[in-house]
């Protein structure tokens, strides 16, 4: 697996790197969130702009990403909206999710976009190729809020994602059984050791799948997420205590 730098974080080697979302509403409130994240332990920021109050305005997300830059400065930005369909906050036309989606990558001011898989192969391979004119990098997603889909599956999506072009991919489904914890960290165990060539993100959410955001190390997962007052999925660990977890982990390893 080649691993992706971005900036001065790698992805893909040592301890999974901490990602933090930003799941406000307005302007002012994605800004003073993005301060408090910046003296956390998070490595990277996802704005989450699905729960933005004026994401279709694209003179408003311009300005938005650009106050985030300069706030960040070196910390690896994510641009995401999570469509409804997938756990997001708000339903979206897919011309206007394309949309948007280029133009962000278009602004130069975000390192990576969140492309989500089912919204259709030829959304995604333009956004994919906007990213990289761009010096942006892609992660090609898919999530499921509902079940876990069987390990062939899983695998499947992985190596979907990767023949599309993704830079990284990620999968975050929900377990209904333990057992079902198992089958996703099955999937990346066997993703990763036969030679993806591409960092994968993979998540099993809920109180169920709280083992799987911290034991990316073990099984192959190169980024998990935190939060920081606020989180955008259920089982999300607080980005200090994770850190802690996660530097045991690597030190012991």
């Amino acid at each position: 697996m080649k691993p992706v730098q971005i900036r001065n974080l790698t992805i893909g080697c040592g301890r999974p790197k901490i990602c933090v979302p930003i799941v406000e509403r307005t302007k002012e409130e994605i800004l003073s969130f993005a301060e408090k994240i910046t003296q956390s332990k998070a490595d990277m920021v996802e704005w989450r702009a699905d729960w933005y109050e004026s994401v279709m305005e694209p003179d408003k997300v311009y300005e938005v990403l650009v106050d985030l830059r300069n706030i960040l400065k070196d910390m690896p930005l994510l641009f995401t909206f999570r469509t409804l369909q997938e756990g997001g906050e708000r339903a979206i036309e897919q011309a206007a999710y394309r949309e948007l989606n280029c133009n962000v990558c278009k602004s130069g001011m975000t390192d990576l976009v969140d492309i989500e898989l089912f919204s259709g192969e030829d959304t995604v391979k333009e956004i994919m190729k906007t990213a990289h004119e761009y010096k942006a990098y892609g992660v090609i997603s898919s999530h499921d809020f509902e079940k876990t889909p069987s390990e062939k599956e899983l695998i499947y999506r992985l190596d979907s994602m990767q023949k599309l072009g993704a830079d990284i991919a990620k999968i975050a489904v929900m377990p209904q059984k333990k057992k079902d914890v198992l089958t996703l960290l099955s999937a990346t165990e066997e993703v990763t050791t036969k030679g993806i060539g591409i960092p994968v993100i993979t998540i099993s959410m809920g109180s169920y799948g709280s083992i799987s955001r911290i034991s990316g190390e073990i099984f192959g997962s190169a980024v998990t997420f935190g939060t920081v007052e606020k989180s955008s999925a259920p089982g999300q660990f607080d980005a200090g205590k994770l850190f802690e977890i996660l530097e045991c982990i690597h030190q012991n390893g």
